[in-house]
């Protein structure tokens, strides 16, 4: 049995990944921790605990993430090892999507674009914006930085409060885009905004930015599929922001089981 955990910035998820006739078992776990030593070994504790796993049978731990580097020795005596996490996430993604040549986009605090194929894993990009821009904007424009009472207030929001459309600013369609489109994100935002249409208004512009970056990113492998892992990929309200821009400009996005923890399955298999 191989132990894969992902030490995140916000967030630290461990899978148990056991081989058994050619056909990897996933156990998962998710917590959260103040230090990278915390997390880690939480997480490795709480899966070992809640699945009544021995220590004898892991043979051994894969960790990688934001806070692998502080971690300089090995875990509760079992042989553990450092995994680059571009190249996690590209395991991870073409194992959950169950094909490869694939340009998956990894939504976590931030968001980072890769092509992933067979014989090679590339970063080609990204961006700061993600989960953590979410909570970061919420903690100061609303009453709360709780996920989901963002997406409880963004559930009531109206963007027409918040963001200036085509349709303010121009009488007709402009190229592909129609009158509802977004001419500037928070471009309008009347005094008469609540708090749901700001918390919509956020989720709606990172969305955009990742959605948008993501078609630029595919047409220039010439594909019209991204792959959405990390846990920004399990959103309602992104999912609908991304269904948008697959309207205008024919990029489809794709959402394996179980994405949230697509980097501690790459780390787990990259041996």
């Amino acid at each position: 049995m191989i132990v894969g955990i992902d030490i995140g910035s916000t967030t630290t998820k461990a899978v148990a990944v056991e081989t058994a006739q050619g056909f990897p078992v996933i156990r998962k776990i998710k917590t959260r921790a103040a230090d990278a030593v915390t997390s880690a070994t939480g997480a490795f504790g709480k899966m070992i605990v809640e699945n009544n796993i021995r220590m004898t049978d892991i043979e051994r731990i894969m960790i990688t993430g934001a806070g692998a580097g502080s971690l300089k020795n090995d875990l509760f005596g079992i042989a553990t090892e450092k995994v680059d996490e571009i190249q996690a996430v590209g395991i991870g993604g073409m194992f959950l999507a169950g094909k490869e040549n694939i340009i998956i986009t990894n939504i976590g605090t931030g968001t980072a674009i890769i092509d992933a194929r067979r014989d090679s894993i590339r970063h080609l990009g990204g961006t700061g914006v993600g989960g953590g821009t979410i909570q970061g904007l919420a903690k100061k424009l609303l009453p709360t930085s709780d996920f989901n009472s963002i997406m409880a207030l963004a559930e009531t929001g109206n963007l027409n409060q918040v963001d200036l459309r085509l349709e303010d600013i121009m009488e007709s369609d402009i190229s592909f885009l129609n009158k509802e489109s977004t001419a500037s994100n928070f471009g309008k935002m009347l005094d008469s905004a609540r708090s749901g249409d700001i918390a919509l208004g956020i989720l709606n512009m990172v969305y955009q930015v990742i959605g948008m970056l993501s078609v630029f990113a595919a047409k220039s492998r010439n594909t019209d599929r991204v792959v959405v892992t990390g846990n920004g990929s399990d959103n309602s309200i992104g999912k609908a922001v991304l269904s948008v821009i697959t309207g205008m400009h024919q990029v489809h996005f794709e959402y394996p089981k179980d994405a949230a923890y697509t980097t501690a399955i790459g780390a787990a298999l990259s041996r």
